[in-house]
């Protein structure tokens, strides 16, 4: 096994056992904090401030292949696909884990760096397709996006 994939498999016990030893509020605080530290470093960069732009760079960093469409004004397909059945952030085929890290991790982590380079805006998501859950090389979500009303 390359080393990579035991970074992985460590970073993936460790999140489980903080779920287990302080809930889900520690790793959701603290995805959403290292997801704001990495959209302060895009802005602080200067990088583009359009949606498609930003989430194309943000999974290409993963090394996953991202297709972006544009829905609406509020509304983005999100689908990510990446070489192998292996998420970098959920690992292989493990239902049991699946939806743990998409609501622990990949959710709020995103939500904290599009909430930095967007401030003005809350969004949700919603999985129609993980690789722990199916099996399959793709992640895919819905992305919805408000303004925030002041």
């Amino acid at each position: 096994m390359s080393k990579n994939k035991d970074v992985l498999k460590f970073f993936q016990a460790y999140i489980k056992e903080m779920i287990e030893i302080g809930g889900n509020n520690l790793p959701r605080a603290i995805s959403v904090k290292s997801g704001s530290k990495l959209g302060k470093f895009y802005k602080d960069r200067g990088s583009s401030l359009e949606m498609e732009v930003i989430l194309k760079q943000f999974y290409a960093g993963l090394n996953g292949k991202p297709t972006i469409k544009k829905l609406d004004d509020h509304t983005y397909d999100v689908s990510v696909k990446y070489s192998k059945k292996f998420c970098p952030i959920g690992g292989i085929y493990n239902p049991s884990r699946g939806s743990v890290f998409q609501e622990n991790i990949c959710i709020p982590y995103t939500r904290g760096f599009l909430s930095e380079i967007f401030p003005q805006m809350t969004t949700e998501s919603k999985f129609l397709n993980c690789i722990p859950l199916n099996n399959q090389r793709t992640c895919h979500y819905i992305l919805k996006v408000e303004e925030i009303k002041k």
